[in-house]
């Protein structure tokens, strides 16, 4: 007889080496032919709602690591509220308007000037379709599981006649309004930004001194007395129409080389040093206040800057006498529609300087610079030029610099409702919490939105106008453009002229003549997102509103929160969402912002095709997504090792269950040996932990629980010792069929709670179960927490026999180094310690031997006792010598009562006993 085929060893066909990249796409199939998505909804419908909404990414170009990241964060919380009692539906979209579309198609060859606007605003749909197929396809890829035939997009006739709804109720509360001032204006894409559309990058700009001549000093100075000004942009100079101090700031009068100049105190010393002023004396201090109304002459042309008063003057920079041109800049617009002051902006919307410059017509505002300081210079005005590199506000999407630029727009009221808007910040959860402060500052701050763009491609603003200049917007006309819009799309807008568009007998009093005009400006693309919670979580009868989360980058704290923030409110006033996740950046491994330039550049189908998605998705489960993430090669080894432990769990746990039936074999927890008993209340607490993670959207947490369950639970102990029980004994020994139980619950376990994490591996494990019926394993829920009151006293017992466990590997290894023995069953283990150690261990209802996986154990006496040589470990001692026998063939335990049986001389007792009974 061979021994070896006596032994009960793992039968299971699910492979060892995982092959993801191939076998995914295979399961994806599967998915797709069985509709996973409709099935889990259809499982989980009349359970409570669960609302992700998704933000949607821009339709353009392939996914990076940050698209990653955020659709599996995503698709996570989906799966996993699905599996605790929701009905969590999830409807993926996407943001289709916008310039980059535009540029996009210039980019191909498309000359939009040859044809009409809504034959280009048709290209730019069709191309917007393109993106979306191939994103989703990658997202598909990836996993993400959801209503991807049915997805939304912003530029579906429905969703825009939603958008349109929206602006017709914030208009009609009045808070939208059509006002001239200054806004951050994008040359390069010749059109008003928004500030989410601004960020921030070093600049090289000329440093200015300019000195004003006083005309009228109102008999506080002097006529020829000079005010400096400071300014990095000399292009504003030629709107200049004042000068502003502050009333309370203390300013000096300054006599240098015969010339008298008038600076803030504060910035004497500076301003002398930047001028190099070799020898000046202070003639007079006095307040900004007396210095109001004061009339000084243009450094460039014929005409006065009136000196004024504001608050925003400060002593940071400068000379405390700030350059004020009401065209092109926030504060210098309100101080001087305070004083009168007409809105001069002598910049066209290419960023060319206008025949309001004479001397600069025609040059690009940029190129300006240069022509203009040496024009101050040979008027003897400029006191000083030098260069500076500083921080300055670019358009995001063409990365060049924007400038502030006064022209009539479309704007948001945020002053009409800003307290309604702070109130519903106070009342959404936010994770992390210093969300809420950020988001909240942010709106406490913000100015007017700006929402006109002067583009193409985009929702059209609804309004007419009539024939003295006065726009409309009524419900009447509201309600019939989105009427309109949501039968023919916004392309209805180009396409038709104004009287087809207007409601049929349409009059309005400022148009005696019945001659109304349209608006030809577009909505700001945050707009269009930003009014996804009517597009979509209203207007689709499977969601529902408010949402229960939003979880998007930490830059949609100023983008997308923040403008559906700011539309729900205002129309319903409360926020869009319960609560908001928001998660950091992704870098490269040193840190740095990826780039093709830097050639440091880590996509997501490179690591899916080299190692699959759900080693993808186990590193974002794996990270502190709440900060910036490293991205690199090395992390994705990280976690494909730990994947490979997971994974073999999972091969082991199945191949020992070959001929367990649960219905007949399980064993009921009270009589279970402790050890069993103490890994089933370590298997209660993973699954807390786990629960609680997905709960709490503590992904790293999921990721360290299950990792720790079965490298260190499981792999390193438990299932160790187990080889010496399932496949040794007979089939049916109750410790063998308590261990099955362990393992049993243990593998169904792990495949649904690592189901939103890996769901291709979990429900490729689920296809080998044939005592399942559901057809996946995301057709299940999660265990529920059994919290026996047997487990505080099991677990105080067995942490302190497991640390003593511990010392006794110790003394193992180092046996083992030391040659005394080569694997552990070769060894005899006494341990000496007090009496208490001595009744913990006695008290252990298995055989201590079999726990330390040696053949043989003694209990040697007191710490005392224990020899020299002895390895000590605090309260305890150990010592491993060589054990006494011979080697079974059958468990390889050595014994001193090999031989006993006559039938089976190679065999210890209990071997001989199993292969006689099950095998003779």
């Amino acid at each position: 007889m061979e021994y070896k085929d006596t032994l009960l060893m793992p039968k299971t066909d699910f492979p060892m080496r995982g092959n993801l990249p191939n076998r995914e796409p295979e399961m994806q199939k599967k998915w797709e032919e069985m509709d996973i998505y409709k099935k889990v909804q259809d499982r989980t419908k009349g359970r409570p709602f669960f609302i992700l909404h998704d933000g949607p990414p821009y339709a353009n170009g392939d996914l990076h690591m940050g698209h990653a990241l955020n659709k599996v964060l995503k698709d996570m919380v989906v799966r996993s509220r699905s599996m605790m009692g929701f009905n969590a539906p999830y409807v993926p979209g996407w943001d289709t308007h916008g310039l980059p579309i535009e540029q996009a198609l210039t980019n191909k060859g498309v000359n939009r000037k040859e044809m009409s606007l809504a034959e280009f605003r048709k290209l730019c749909e069709e191309y917007a379709y393109e993106q979306i197929d191939n994103q989703r396809s990658q997202f598909k890829r990836i996993g993400v599981r959801g209503d991807w035939e049915n997805p939304y997009v912003t530029l579906a006739p429905a969703y825009e006649a939603r958008q349109i709804e929206v602006f017709g109720k914030m208009a009609n509360k009045g808070y939208i309004y059509k006002g001239l001032k200054p806004v951050y204006w994008s040359p390069s894409s010749e059109s008003s930004l928004a500030e989410a559309e601004i960020e921030y990058h070093d600049k090289k700009s000329p440093s200015i001194y300019v000195s004003f001549p006083v005309t009228d000093g109102k008999g506080v100075l002097a006529e020829g007395t000079k005010l400096i000004i400071w300014t990095t942009t000399p292009w504003t100079i030629p709107a200049n129409l004042g000068i502003t101090v502050h009333a309370e700031l203390d300013y000096v009068e300054v006599s240098v080389n015969g010339s008298l100049f008038v600076i803030a105190r504060a910035l004497l010393d500076e301003v002398a040093k930047e001028l190099e002023w070799a020898d000046y004396e202070v003639v007079r201090e006095l307040k900004g206040a007396e210095l109001e109304h004061i009339l000084t002459k243009h450094p460039l042309y014929d005409r006065t800057s009136l000196v004024m008063l504001g608050e925003h003057v400060t002593t940071d920079s400068g000379t405390g006498c700030v350059h004020t041109a009401p065209g092109h800049g926030e504060d210098d617009f309100l101080v001087g529609k305070k004083y009168g002051l007409d809105v001069l902006c002598p910049v066209d919307e290419r960023g060319v300087m206008t025949a309001e410059a004479p001397g600069f017509e025609g040059e690009f505002y940029d190129k300006a610079n240069k022509t203009i300081t040496e024009a101050l210079d040979n008027a003897g005005a400029l006191e000083k030029l030098s260069f500076i590199t500083h921080s300055y506000p670019h358009d995001w999407r063409t990365k060049k610099p924007v400038i502030y630029r006064a022209t009539a727009q479309w704007f948001v009221s945020i002053d009409a409702f800003r307290d309604q808007i702070l109130k519903a910040i106070n009342e959404t959860t936010f994770t992390p919490a210093w969300g809420e402060t950020r988001l909240f500052n942010m709106l406490r701050d913000r100015g007017d939105w700006n929402i006109s763009r002067q583009r193409v491609w985009g929702v059209p603003i609804p309004v007419f106008y009539a024939e003295n200049g006065d726009p409309i917007i009524t419900e009447e006309t509201i309600a019939h453009i989105a009427g309109l819009f949501r039968e023919h799309g916004s392309n209805v807008w180009l396409e038709r002229s104004v009287e087809e568009l207007l409601p049929e007998g349409f009059t309005h009093p400022s148009s005696p003549n019945g001659k109304f005009t349209k608006e030809t400006d577009i909505m700001d693309v945050w707009f269009d997102s930003g009014s996804s919670h009517q597009g979509v979580l209203v207007e689709r009868e499977e969601l529902n509103y408010p949402a229960d989360l939003y979880l998007e980058g930490s830059d949609q704290y100023r983008g997308w929160f923040n403008s559906s923030l700011t539309t729900s409110v205002a129309i319903n006033g409360i926020a869009p969402y319960k609560g908001i996740l928001s998660h950091g950046f992704t870098l490269d491994g040193n840190g740095r912002k990826m780039s093709k330039s830097l050639g440091n550049v880590i996509v997501p189908s490179k690591v899916m095709n080299q190692m699959g998605a759900d080693i993808l998705r186990m590193w974002v489960a794996s990270v502190d997504y709440t900060a910036d993430v490293r991205v690199s090669d090395e992390n994705f080894k990280q976690v494909s090792e730990v994947y490979r432990k997971i994974r073999n769990t999972l091969k082991f746990l199945h191949g020992n269950l070959a001929d367990f039936n649960e219905q007949e074999h399980r064993v009921a927890f009270e009589d279970m040996r402790e050890m069993d008993q103490y890994m089933a209340m370590k298997l209660q607490k993973m699954i807390e932990a786990v629960r609680k993670g997905y709960e709490t959207y503590e992904f790293s947490s999921i990721y360290h629980a299950l990792n720790g369950y079965c490298a260190n639970d499981l792999s390193s102990f438990y299932l160790d010792v187990a080889k010496d029980v399932v496949y040794i004994e007979a089939a049916d020994h109750p410790h063998r069929r308590a261990m099955q139980t362990v393992m049993f619950d243990s593998l169904m376990a792990i495949l649904k709670l690592a189901t939103p994490i890996i769901p291709h591996t979990t429900d490729e494990m689920w296809s080998y179960l044939d005592f399942v019926t559901e057809e996946s394993v995301q057709l299940v829920d999660f265990p529920e927490v059994d919290k026996n009151p047997a487990f505080e006293d099991l677990d105080a017992k067995w942490t302190k026999f497991m640390d003593k466990r511990d010392d006794v590997l110790k003394a193992l290894e180092e046996a083992r180094a030391a040659k005394t023995i080569g694997k552990s069953l070769e060894a005899k283990v006494r341990v000496y310690g007090s009496s208490e150690l001595s009744d913990l261990l006695s008290s252990i209802d298995e055989n201590p031997a079999q726990l330390f996986i040696v053949s043989q154990y003694e209990f040697g006496g007191s710490l005392e006792q224990a020899p020299e040589h002895a390895l000590k470990f605090g309260d305890a001692a150990v010592v491993v010598e060589k054990a006494q026998g011979e080697k079974c063939e059958r468990c390889w335990t050595i014994s001193q009562e090999i031989g006993t049986s006559e039938a089976h001389p190679a065999l210890c007792p209990r071997c001989a006993n199993v292969v006689e009974k099950q095998f003779a």
